[in-house]
C-alpha cells in the first residue's frame, strides 16, 4: 500500500452580515477545500498556502495559529491501493473574490450551513464543524 499526505485549508471570509466557506468542486464532483501533495521537503502549512494559491487564486490570506486536524482515505490509482492522509488548516481569507484552477469545475463560497449541506464525505464535513466552532471559542 501506498503512503500519501496532503494539506490544504478551509478558507472563509466574512461579510458585512454572515461567514462564507469556499467550496471547490473536483472533476469528479466531490465538493472540497483547496489542498494537495506535500512536494519535496515541505513543511505542511507550506503545502498548504501553496495549494491554496494554486488551487484557488487567493493570495492574501492567513492561516490562523492552534487549528490543524486531519482525516484519511483509501482509493484505487493505476492498480495500487493508497492511504492518503489529508491535514486541513484554517485560513482567513481578506480577498473578496476566488479565480476557478483547471484542478475544479467549480467554486462557490458557502455560509455554514449551506457548506455543511454541500460537502459530500464526512471527514472533511466533520473537520468544517469542528473548524466553525474553532472559529466561534478563539473569537474570529
Amino acid at each position: 500500500m501506498i503512503q500519501a499526505v496532503s494539506a490544504g485549508a478551509i478558507i472563509y471570509r466574512d461579510k458585512p452580515t454572515k461567514r462564507e466557506y469556499l467550496l471547490l468542486k473536483s472533476r469528479a464532483g466531490d465538493w472540497e477545500f483547496p489542498k494537495g501533495g506535500v512536494e519535496g521537503e515541505e513543511e505542511l502549512q507550506q503545502t498548504a498556502i501553496r495549494e491554496v494559491r494554486e488551487e484557488s487564486g487567493l493570495s492574501n490570506f492567513k492561516l490562523l495559529d492552534g487549528f490543524r486536524e486531519e482525516y484519511d482515505y483509501f482509493f484505487q490509482a493505476s492498480g495500487s491501493t493508497i492511504h492518503k492522509t489529508v491535514h486541513l488548516f484554517v485560513a482567513k481569507s481578506f480577498d473578496s473574490k476566488a479565480d476557478l484552477s483547471d484542478e475544479h469545475s467549480d467554486l462557490q463560497w458557502r455560509d455554514y450551513t449551506q457548506a455543511i449541506n454541500t460537502i459530500n464525505h464526512d471527514g472533511p464535513r466533520e473537520i468544517l464543524e469542528h473548524a466553525n466552532q474553532f472559529l466561534i471559542d478563539s473569537g474570529y
